[in-house]
């Protein structure tokens, strides 16, 4: 990971700081963000948005998702920043989409995970929380089957 990429994460999680400052509910803030076309830019080889601040991204975003709930719950500001910094290190470090990174690791499975995972190597929580979501969808699966074979 170069320094230009380091920087990139760094502002991404400045953003999702931010977002607190602004008022956004946090987990309605993360899931709209990952989705959007603000992230869908950053994750773009190269875009202009790359080089804007987090005060013009959160701009954009709000302009892009002006129905985005404000005034509910917040997350802490280190779990903020460190979601917005590891979903961009880990976009950087698979090129999965924002969105398909949001699918894996949700803003409350972030949360969670914040104190076990947040003095890893980011790899290696990325690895760990895409694990989890292995563990989940194979469960989901055991459950869908137990039914099947009561018959």
């Amino acid at each position: 990971m170069d320094l230009i990429q380091l920087k990139l994460c760094d502002i991404q999680g400045r953003l999702f700081e931010l977002s607190l400052q602004a008022g956004y509910d946090s987990e309605d803030f993360m899931k709209r963000f990952m989705r959007s076309k603000v992230a869908r830019d950053l994750d773009s080889e190269y875009n202009r948005m790359q080089w804007a601040g987090e005060e013009y991204l959160l701009e954009e975003f709000a302009d892009e998702c002006p129905q985005t709930q404000k005034d509910n719950a917040q997350y802490d500001r280190e779990v903020m920043y460190w979601a917005g910094y590891l979903y961009r290190y880990w976009h950087i470090l698979t090129n999965e989409p924002s969105r398909e990174i949001y699918a894996q690791a949700s803003a409350k499975t972030m949360n969670t995970n914040y104190l076990m995972f947040h003095t890893m190597a980011p790899e290696l929580a990325i690895e760990d929380l895409k694990e989890l979501h292995q563990q989940k969808k194979q469960s989901k699966k055991q459950k869908l089957r137990k039914p099947e074979q009561q018959i």
